[in-house]
């Protein structure tokens, strides 16, 4: 099976081989894959930060030589570009800078210069690590697959964010909230524990994450719902101040390390 690395700013996986198709996740610029099947337009793709699969039209693909399974620098700063010859490619927020170093990345066996901020460890504690890197995701649009701020889903969210802290979670919230522990009591939730959501007939729907408590000592959560947000949490779920009602029901706490 042959390895490819994506070389535009910000692709759309399709649940099937056609642009039609319903977006199940996207694929961002430097991030690898694996080719699992592969017909005259289309290729199904394994990813390989989280194992997810999907379809993405071969025109969008290119081969990769130095595969990255575990991209330790992402951009994270505004206005990044690469010049790649041919074009220059806008990186999203997120995207993998393969084998930086020195102030370039390593694509396609060749060194090309590259200006952009990392997600180079900060020395802060996990709540003020999320919370620098929740802030260009606030106020994003609610995007069925997304995971940028230009429009994100939940568990896209909770996602990226984790991958900039470095763990790598799965891509949907059916499959996060099989991992790391369960929070037995709400009080003793901290800031980075994964909140899910269940709908009336207990699937997992929804997922946030917590952070840390508001002046008055409420619990504040971060998910994309509309648009990405922070709503209070209670036992009962999320509490809606605007529209004045409980809008997701909670399920469960979990703590990933």
């Amino acid at each position: 099976m042959s390895s490819v690395i994506c070389p535009l700013s910000i692709v759309p996986v399709r649940g099937e081989p056609s642009d039609r198709a319903e977006m199940v996740t996207q694929w961002l610029f430097g991030e690898t894959a694996t080719v699992l099947e592969r017909t005259e337009k289309w290729s199904r793709l394994r990813f390989d930060h989280d194992g997810y699969e999907g379809w993405v039209d071969n025109k969008q693909m290119v081969a990769c030589l130095t595969p990255n399974y575990d991209p330790d620098l992402r951009v994270i700063g505004p206005n990044s570009i690469v010049d790649l010859g041919d074009r220059q490619v806008v990186l999203p927020y997120g995207a993998v800078l393969p084998f930086y170093h020195n102030g370039t990345i390593l694509w396609q066996d060749q060194r090309i210069h590259v200006q952009a901020v990392t997600n180079h460890r900060p020395d802060l504690e996990r709540a003020d690590l999320i919370e620098f890197y929740l802030h260009p995701f606030l106020g994003a649009p609610y995007l069925w697959g997304g995971r940028t701020p230009w429009g994100v889903d939940c568990s896209g969210l909770t996602q990226m964010l984790f991958i900039l802290m470095g763990i790598y979670l799965p891509r949907d919230a059916g499959q996060q909230v099989t991992e790391g522990d369960i929070v037995e009591l709400l009080d003793l939730c901290e800031p980075g524990d994964l909140a899910f959501f269940e709908n009336e007939e207990g699937r997992i729907i929804h997922v946030g994450v917590i952070l840390t408590r508001n002046e008055e000592g409420d619990l504040r959560i971060v998910h994309s719902s509309g648009r990405v947000r922070i709503d209070r949490l209670d036992q009962q779920g999320i509490f809606d101040a605007e529209a004045g009602r409980y809008s997701h029901k909670l399920r469960m706490v979990r703590r990933v390390l």
